[in-house]
């Protein structure tokens, strides 16, 4: 019998990107003191090639502090892709984790190996001529989407009232804005403003950053029942998670938490302790789709509902195989990233046609880079 053709690793280039925002970002965690206004996103890219010429491009990034490290580390492991069959995807990451698993199994170390994941997942669906959610089996075409970018707390009411009304008029399907003010009544009137202007049936989403002790957390989240919520996220600590499940369990809005997690462990964790109505993991802070999916399962198991974080570019595909309706939070942050565009409409984000994920990356991109690497065998 013959040995099947396989393909081979040969190339992989690595590169950091920095991405300028237009005005420096705070939330809760700002005005707690805890870290200053963002500036900028750290962006890590992996371009894979392989000997019979497919390409695949993935991406992690980190917010604050963590960009540079990313790039080390992704830099240091590259080289044991090198000859690999593209396809093998669970080895890879078993071997890229074990490459350097001497700095852990979690954080930084996983979230460089995120870059290299995505980019196979993306080479094997333009492999197979399909998008990566068709390819992981989709169970819708378009996903609910809200907005998070126009509701940080820099910015004046009258503006985040505006951003709120322009995105609806985008298409997008929801509102998410920032909480945690250490002065309470400001968040009262600023989420009262909102539903206000917005109206009992705009889907409204609130979001504390994990600057809430147990008290004024249970204090806040029976001040915002009246307001129909669809979650109140983060009101603890990440790693809170029997004071989540209390919440959980004490009111009725929902509370949602993952994003900060950085393992499938700890989302484990998380599942287990009853700590979330809705998960919110980060496929590049999990350590790519490989993980990713892992959590996905595990929460679908337990019958919960999914609300990817951040990077909607992966998580568009990974929300539609999910089989409970989710959610995809829309920023525009990466838009000068990519050569294309998501498509939004009637409250939805929608897949396009295109292979893989469907994105290639810009000029812009290539502008922003700080640092590059490329090693081939």
């Amino acid at each position: 019998m013959d040995s099947p053709i396989l393909d081979r690793i040969t190339n992989v280039k690595i590169s950091s990107v920095t991405v300028p925002l237009p005005t420096g970002i705070s939330d809760a965690k700002v005005l707690t003191g805890r870290q200053k206004p963002m500036t900028e996103v750290a962006v890590l890219f992996a371009e894979i090639t392989t000997d019979a010429g497919l390409e695949g491009i993935g991406i992690s990034y980190s917010k604050r502090a963590g960009g540079p490290g990313q790039f080390a580390h992704a830099r240091e492991i590259a080289p044991v892709l090198l000859g690999e069959d593209p396809s093998d995807i669970a080895k890879i990451w078993d071997k890229l984790m074990w490459a350097g698993a001497s700095v852990g199994r979690s954080g930084l170390s996983v979230q460089a190996i995120a870059a290299f994941d995505v980019a196979l997942w993306d080479l094997k669906a333009k492999r197979a001529g399909l998008p990566l959610a068709k390819l992981l089996g989709a169970h819708r075409d378009s996903v609910r989407c809200y907005n998070t970018s126009g509701g940080f707390l820099h910015a004046p009411i009258e503006e985040v009232l505006d951003r709120a009304t322009a995105s609806l008029e985008h298409g997008i399907g929801g509102i998410k804005i920032k909480v945690g003010h250490p002065d309470h009544t400001v968040d009262l009137a600023r989420l009262t403003a909102v539903r206000e202007k917005l109206g009992d049936r705009v889907p409204l989403m609130v979001d504390a950053n994990q600057q809430w002790d147990r008290p004024t957390a249970r204090r806040m989240c029976r001040a915002f029942e009246p307001f129909g919520l669809v979650w109140i996220e983060e009101p603890l600590d990440a790693y809170d998670f029997d004071g989540h499940a209390q919440l959980s369990a004490t009111f009725d809005t929902a509370i949602a938490t993952g994003e900060m997690l950085t393992s499938v462990a700890e989302h484990t964790q998380l599942i287990a302790a009853h700590g979330a109505d809705i998960v919110q993991p980060d496929a590049p802070r999990v350590g790519g789709i490989t993980q990713f999916l892992k959590v996905m399962a595990l929460a679908d198991s337990q019958n919960l509902q999914l609300a990817p974080h951040f990077a909607m570019e992966i998580h568009i595909h990974l929300a539609a195989a999910y089989p409970r309706e989710p959610w995809v939070e829309h920023f525009e942050w990466f838009d000068p990233l990519f050569n294309e565009r998501l498509d939004i409409a009637d409250g939805r984000m929608h897949l396009s046609s295109r292979p893989g994920l469907g994105v290639t990356i810009s000029d812009q991109a290539r502008a922003w880079t700080t640092a590059e690497h490329t090693i081939q065998s």
